[in-house]
């Protein structure tokens, strides 16, 4: 006879407590082995896949697609030959990462390994006794995560618990289709095995239908009696962990930001000649990978903004290297991507790492490890041709860098009005780690190379 095992929404780490139930990839009654992707769950990092830890034969799916589930719910029942009696929690909730009690190891796809070692030393006025050298402490919700887009292998779209189809399509396209206003259970999908594309949407949403009003009432999403037009969406997965991150910032650490107008005239036109040389030749040399190779630069003069204040434990954590995040936006919403251990890696090797980034990052197939535990954050702000700002700080990380627009203004060399190429830094930091004096030597390090890189060679 077999045994009922239910399978528990896992533990998933970052603090992370919910998931939404993207879509499942089986079925009752269908049979399963160990490590099988069950279902696709969306937190506020990602879209990840959860395996199987039972083989057996699916007795229930206990959760709908689209609804919100705390960890520790059950999610799945799965009829087993044997194993652990009805009740028994060996594996129920078991952490990502950590082994159950019969010592096979939770697993999630798409996640890997932190970043090196770190320094701590006691903050100023006491504190607690240091502890041992570890990555830096994840962030209670950094700005999250794109979803993994691909196309689901389940024909025809999974079954919901109560019988009816849920179609297939990848997280950007179930966000277009809700920004439009389109119904995706009326929809026969183009794409591979059955799934519905951006056109499908896109074709569906300018079709001219006809709209049922309910008596005493008003349609979906059609503008309250006396009011303009307006649309609600519920706050959920990017939005709402990058909402929490930036008001926990905000009110937990005392943010400074300083601003240099910088003259990169000099940067620009050493650009443009690498750009001509065979070793740049294949490589997409943007002004971020300037600014994010004087970054690591700069810091190894200012250690203090490559840090990160522990409260629990009253230290104030030095990272060896810089974990440095670039803030991207995609269909999702900001995210902010890591570049790992960015200091050991030559301008060749930032630029390359970028482009990669922000390709991973704009399909939607950014790994939640990717997206924890920066030291150093690079917002660039002027890509939408905006000069500067006051940038928000990541949780955890001591100070954030806005690049603004880089163009042409008016400029004073040598007693004399020219035009140069001229942009705006503005750098945010953490009162708390790091004082006006150390935040200003480092904003006017990163300007001073931009200004001359040959300065580099001197450092």
């Amino acid at each position: 006879m077999g045994v009922r095992q239910e399978f528990r929404l896992p533990d998933v780490g970052e603090g992370l407590t919910e998931a939404e139930i993207v879509g499942w990839q089986v079925a009752a009654g269908d049979t399963v082995t160990v490590n099988q992707v069950l279902v696709e769950i969306e937190t506020a990092k990602a879209v990840v896949e959860l395996p199987s830890p039972f083989a057996g034969t699916v007795g229930e799916l206990l959760a709908e697609p689209g609804a919100t589930v705390q960890v520790g719910t059950p999610i799945i029942a799965i009829e087993t030959a044997g194993g652990p009696a009805p009740g028994d929690e060996a594996d129920a909730g078991a952490k990502i990462g950590e082994a159950g009690k019969d010592g096979r190891i939770a697993t999630l796809v798409g996640y890997g390994p932190r970043q090196g070692t770190a320094r701590r030393r006691p903050r100023r006025g006491g504190g607690a006794a240091p502890r041992s050298p570890s990555a830096p402490p994840a962030p209670p919700a950094p700005p999250g995560e794109p979803a993994a887009a691909r196309e689901t292998t389940a024909p025809n779209g999974s079954a919901h618990p109560n019988g009816e189809r849920v179609p297939l399509a990848t997280p950007p396209v179930r966000k277009l289709a809700k920004d439009l206003g389109v119904d995706l259970r009326s929809l026969a999908g183009s794409g591979a095995t059955g799934a519905i594309t951006r056109d499908d949407v896109r074709a569906a949403a300018s079709a001219p239908a006809e709209q049922a009003v309910p008596a005493g009432g008003t349609t979906a999403g059609a503008p309250a009696p006396g009011r303009g037009g307006s649309r609600r969406e519920p706050i959920r997965s990017v939005r709402k962990a990058t909402a929490a991150a930036m008001v926990s910032s905000a009110f937990t650490a005392p943010h400074v930001t300083e601003f240099l107008a910088v003259d990169v005239t000099a940067t620009m036109a050493l650009r443009d000649r690498l750009r001509g040389t065979r070793a740049y030749a294949e490589v997409k040399l943007t002004p971020l990978a300037f600014v994010a190779k004087a970054v690591c630069l700069a810091a190894r003069r200012t250690p203090e903004v490559n840090a990160s204040w522990d409260e629990a434990a009253g230290e104030i954590v030095y990272y060896d290297h810089v974990q440095l995040g670039i803030a991207a936006a995609t269909p999702r919403g900001l995210i902010v991507p890591k570049i790992r251990d960015a200091d050991t890696l030559d301008l060749a090797g930032l630029a390359g790492a970028l482009g990669e980034l922000t390709a991973t990052a704009r399909s939607g197939k950014t790994p939640p490890a990717d997206l924890a535990n920066g030291t150093f954050t690079i917002t660039n702000v002027g890509v939408f041709g905006v000069d500067t700002g006051t940038p928000i700080l990541n949780p955890g990380e001591a100070a954030i860098l806005a690049l603004g627009a880089i163009k042409p203004a008016p400029w004073v060399v040598d007693g004399e009005l020219a035009v140069r190429t001229v942009c705006q830094l503005a750098l945010s930091f953490d009162h708390r780690l790091v004082d006006g004096e150390q935040g200003s030597r480092f904003l006017a390090d990163v300007g001073a190379l931009l200004e001359d890189p040959g300065l580099a060679l001197t450092w």
